[in-house]
């Protein structure tokens, strides 16, 4: 187990209803769900179909019974303590009829007033100050500033719009906003409105905790509070129900399965539908926690929207729209550039895990083509130059060492250049043998991969033009950890 809580509200733990008439939901429909279960068994035990359904086995006699009198089903003799039961001539005739509506046989639903509740019943309660978010964080390089910014954003109501050049580590930011949460929530795996099943849970976007709680409606999964994260494949479709036709039932949109927990919107304003289309869909639910959904058949019903909404853009915000379209994304953070020290500190610490050698005269080196060719200092160069180099030293037989050479060697194949430049640095005629790795022995751990943004310049100035000159040598140091804005580090192997 981790060391989240078991519960946002342990005392509230459903538990597995005693009678059909307690489930919530119409008992013709529990009865269309057993039959069409024992339809897909063709033989089975009273228990063995109320576990598919998540029932328990006290409801499963009493529809076995009063299916039984009706001729539906009949005993095929014991098992153990239990019978086994199959469909009768008349029950297969009606299991079909109910398969060509619906081919869903699994758990029974949830009411849609019992989901209501329970999202409501699971409002985050936090208490937030600088150290829970840093801690929330703490694989990234943050400047106290923007911390600051984050902690009363996430508390206060309203979207948290993330904007600032590419590669500054937004999409990393909004990702670990989950972090900040220390329980978890129950999630239904599915919900029933007018007669119509809605399949909410998704392995795909609900994390469910390794140990259930001991008595839980099976109809119910703990999980962490969920994060869902789209992108510039958003569409109007995906915030709407959508209908199979195969199995006659609903999945849930991205916002219902992302209540309780936050919802990413990462590359705002590169989606086929427009931005202002896209925050004009959620200004009442923003403003009054509820969205409308509609059945095909017409039927019209509100659920929770109770989440965090996060846009992230690299996108100049003015370019998305008007006053009045910025004014609705109420909390808006400025994610940019990082330091000179902050860069430094991830190149000696990524070098460290790979075991690489980098001196400060390397690091100034290569904060110059840095800024020579983008302008500033963003985390993800410190990082791909490492990595690229890797490669070049294994092709070469050279140690690995990050020097000026490499570093030029690294620019030619990394940067758009109109003209491939001669290096400043060429290789010796005979390579130095690789030196066997040695990280250093208190490496600090390295988290995943930022999301990056293409650079294109113009030119590969310092790293590659002869007449440039050579930035002051210095001695290598100790790095300190910045405070910067936002620097993400990548996993290393």
């Amino acid at each position: 187990m981790s060391d989240k809580a078991q519960l946002a509200h342990p005392a509230h733990i459903p538990r597995p209803p005693a009678k059909i008439s307690e489930l919530g939901v119409p008992g013709a429909l529990v009865e269309d769900l057993f039959i069409r279960r024992l339809l897909i068994e063709r033989t089975s035990t009273i228990h063995q179909v109320s576990t598919a359904l998540g029932i328990r086995m006290s409801i499963g006699r009493e529809l076995a019974e009063d299916l039984r009198t009706r001729q539906v089903l009949e005993y095929h003799g014991m098992e153990g303590r239990d019978y086994r039961i199959g469909l009768t001539e008349n029950g297969s005739r009606l299991a079909n009829d109910r398969m060509a509506m619906s081919t869903y046989a699994g758990v029974v639903p949830v009411s849609l007033a019992q989901y209501t509740e329970r999202v409501w019943d699971q409002k985050a309660d936090m208490q937030i100050n600088r150290e829970t978010i840093r801690a929330a964080f703490g694989d990234l390089v943050i400047e106290d500033d923007l911390l600051d910014q984050l902690g009363p954003a996430f508390l206060s109501d309203g979207a948290i719009f993330l904007y600032g050049p590419p590669g500054t580590g937004k999409t990393s930011l909004a990702e670990r906003m989950i972090r900040i949460h220390a329980d978890r929530v129950l999630v239904p795996k599915a919900v029933e409105v007018d007669g119509q099943i809605i399949s909410v849970y998704d392995q795909a976007v609900h994390q469910p905790a390794e140990e259930q709680p001991t008595d839980l409606d099976p109809r119910w999964v703990l999980c962490d509070r969920p994060i869902v994260i789209v992108g510039g494949e958003l569409t109007m479709s995906m915030l709407e129900l959508d209908f199979d036709s195969v199995s006659g039932t609903y999945t849930a949109p991205i916002q219902m399965q992302a209540n309780n927990g936050i919802l990413v919107v990462d590359d705002f304003g590169r989606q086929q539908i427009s931005p202002g289309e896209l925050l004009n869909r959620w200004i009442v639910p923003l403003s009054r926690d509820i969205y409308f959904l509609k059945l095909a058949s017409g039927t019209k019903f509100t659920v929770p929207f109770e989440l965090k909404l996060v846009a992230s853009t690299n996108l100049d915000p003015s370019d998305l729209g008007d006053d009045a379209f910025l004014r609705r994304l109420r909390n808006k953070v400025y994610v940019g550039p990082i330091t000179a020290n902050a860069f430094n500190w991830i190149l000696v610490r990524v070098a460290q895990a790979k075991g690489i050698e980098v001196t400060g005269e390397a690091a100034e080196y290569l904060r110059g083509v840095a800024i020579d060719n983008i302008g500033e200092l963003r985390p993800y160069i410190a990082v791909d130059f490492l990595d690229l180099m890797t490669g070049i030293a294994s092709y070469e037989n050279r140690a690995l060492k990050l020097d000026r050479y490499m570093i030029d060697r690294v620019a030619r194949v990394y940067f758009f250049v109109e003209e491939k430049p001669v290096l400043d640095h060429e290789p010796p005629s005979s390579p130095t043998p690789v030196a066997s790795a040695r990280p250093a022995s208190s490496a600090p751990p390295v988290a995943a991969a930022p999301s990056s943004g293409q650079p294109n310049p113009t030119s590969v100035s310092r790293a590659t033009t002869p007449d440039a000159p050579a930035p002051r040598a210095t001695q290598p140091q100790q790095v300190r950890p910045p405070t910067a804005s936002v620097a993400e580090l990548r996993t290393l192997g």
